[in-house]
């Protein structure tokens, strides 16, 4: 089973970066660079990789901006992974869909858990999918 997660405004803040969609629409990647974590990323990373030692898959499934153009897209992507490397450097993923905005996560992934700040994408997605709050909590049930 893979353990999903998105990443604006469930592990990365991108919505408390200041004029965060003014940059966006810019085609400018501040916010995705600069965004500070959501979670204590260190205790993220220590359960995720004690969960693939039990033989769980963890995964990144984000959208892109929804104002874009392909060029923008690349730099989203490498901003994105970029943030990853730089805060959860330790996590060997199995997984990263960075995916255009408004994809269906289900659809993309095959399922799992997932953990979206977005109510459509948890609805979406029935069973198995939790508000960022359940983070530690569900993980934690997982072992």
């Amino acid at each position: 089973m893979t353990i999903w997660f998105d990443m604006d405004g469930t592990i990365a803040d991108l919505y408390g970066v200041e004029n965060w969609l003014e940059y966006l629409i810019a085609e400018d990647t501040t916010p995705y660079d600069i965004a500070k974590p959501l979670v204590n990323l260190s205790y993220l990373a220590r359960l995720l990789n004690q969960l693939q030692k039990e033989g769980y898959e963890v995964g990144i499934v984000s959208w892109l901006a929804r104002e874009k153009s392909a060029f923008y897209d690349e730099l989203v992507t490498e901003s994105k992974l970029g943030w990853l490397n730089q805060h959860l450097k330790s996590v060997n993923w199995d997984k990263i869909l960075i995916v255009p905005y408004g994809t269906d996560k289900l659809n993309v992934t095959g399922g799992g858990i997932l953990f979206d700040d977005e109510e459509p994408n948890r609805t979406n997605w029935g069973n198995g999918a939790f508000e960022p709050n359940k983070i530690f909590e569900v993980l934690r049930d997982l072992m």
